[in-house]
């Protein structure tokens, strides 16, 4: 008798043509975990084995063009594939291989040139590059080149936008009907721009991340927009999403090895899977703030408490208190549940302060009247921050607290107050590496005001 098995689940399915990264950080590593982020079942076709680390590459082995055209085909053969990402080819011999065979697929391509590895190593052959242009990129729904790549394959030099703006245009030339110049390499804040045979331009901007991990970032952002095509995303939908993506991926990048570490391509899972526990940790922190009547520290506004996940990068990861915490005639309580995304301001000051110090998870508001600033002052390690100096054209006030707040600091204090300004309450803001920690700082400041 079969065994009736559990329910399962029809998932896109997308295919992966790229090296392997023995130190798990790009290639086919990087590919098919990107491709399980994105909830897209992930296929692969070695072309290559690299031995490698976050320091460099030791050695590399083109694989047969015969062997790869086996995988390829048996993927093809039985998976209704969506899209496909190709990534390191390693020579021209490889590369013809494949574009021989993307000419048959039917569905989107999305061609990753890679020509170099994040450690400078050189992982494509001259006459391989040639062969990618020439014979590949006809096939390419998209090209992802960085600028290095970018200005090899268009043979120019890129130095802002509208010089990677023309190389996408100059890439497209050659048969692609879409380009991806990613501009990680050049000074400032990074900008990504998409140029499309029709003629539409879009700019992709990010903040960039002091000291990032960054190892695999190409190979994620392609098998991210490539789990998107198979899933049926137009092109811009797919190229959106994916940025998120990848800035997410940066921003929680794993501190592995001696060299440059990998993005966490699993971030947006990671943060998604963490506001459970934030959620039960906001509604501890509730239950004992009405438990133990902590009135005294409960400002007119009411106070919140925010918890980030692991890998949160915006205030909809952020775990808080929807209404807040008010004094009710016996004692203190919240109008609202917990929620990802409830809270404004603490979040956003949380989220930059941990730009500086990911260590800190909790935070919260309470109330500053001279007592309260008195007794902070005197138990804890607490920062002074003067709100009258704060710009008019700051992006927000809580923004601006967290940077004043944690400039020429690496390590967050245990507190952060101010006196106010005109039209601005004085404010105190309590922080902790967790909310455990971050409650016994509450429960300690009220014993204070006794």
């Amino acid at each position: 008798m079969t065994p009736t098995l559990g329910s399962s689940r029809t998932l896109p399915v997308a295919l992966s043509i790229a090296g392997s990264d023995s130190g798990g950080g790009a290639g086919i590593q990087a590919d098919i975990a990107t491709m399980a982020a994105r909830d897209v079942h992930g296929t692969s076709a070695l072309t290559a084995v690299t031995a490698q680390n976050t320091t460099g590459v030791t050695a590399s082995e083109v694989l047969d063009p015969e062997f790869v055209t086996a995988q390829i085909d048996a993927v093809l053969d039985d998976f209704d594939v969506g899209a496909v990402k190709t990534g390191m080819l390693g020579d021209a011999a490889v590369a013809a291989t494949v574009a021989e065979r993307a000419e048959r697929i039917d569905g989107p391509v999305v061609v990753d040139p890679v020509t170099v590895a994040e450690s400078c190593d050189r992982l494509l052959s001259k006459s391989g590059v040639e062969t990618v242009r020439d014979e590949l990129f006809p096939a390419a729904t998209l090209v992802t080149p960085n600028v290095p790549e970018a200005e090899l394959l268009a043979d120019t030099t890129i130095e802002n936008a509208a010089d990677a703006e023309r190389a996408g245009r100059r890439l497209c030339e050659f048969g692609a009907d879409a380009a991806l110049v990613t501009g990680g390499h050049l000074d400032g804040d990074p900008v990504d721009v998409l140029v499309a045979e029709f003629g539409t331009v879009e700019e992709y901007r990010s903040d960039r991340v002091p000291n990032a991990n960054t190892h695999g970032s190409g190979c994620t952002l392609s098998a991210a927009i490539a789990a998107e095509l198979a899933k049926g995303a137009s092109l811009p939908e797919a190229v959106g999403s994916a940025e998120t993506h990848l800035d997410r991926a940066i921003r929680c990048g794993r501190a592995v090895g001696a060299g440059t570490g990998p993005v966490e391509q699993l971030a947006p899972l990671r943060a998604e899977a963490g506001k459970t526990a934030a959620r039960a940790d906001v509604r501890e922190f509730v239950r004992t703030f009405e438990r133990e009547n902590l009135r005294k520290l409960v400002p007119e506004v009411g106070t919140n408490v925010a918890v980030a996940p692991d890998c949160a990068i915006s205030p909809a990861d952020v775990v808080a208190i929807e209404g807040r915490i008010h004094r009710v005639p016996d004692g203190v309580a919240a109008t609202g549940g917990s929620r990802a995304g409830a809270s404004s301001h603490i979040a956003r000051f949380l989220l930059g302060v941990r730009e500086a110090d990911d260590g800190v998870t909790a935070a919260c508001n309470v109330r500053a009247s001279e007592q309260v600033a008195q007794a902070v002052r005197d138990n804890f390690e607490a920062v002074e921050i003067d709100r009258r100096n704060e710009p008019e054209d700051a992006s927000g006030t809580m923004d601006w607290a967290a940077s004043e707040a944690m400039a020429a600091r690496s390590a967050a204090p245990d507190a952060v107050y101010d006196g106010g300004a005109v039209g601005k309450e004085p404010m105190v803001r309590l922080l902790g590496s967790d909310s455990s920690e971050l409650l016994e700082n509450v429960l300690e400041l009220h014993a204070a005001l006794d």
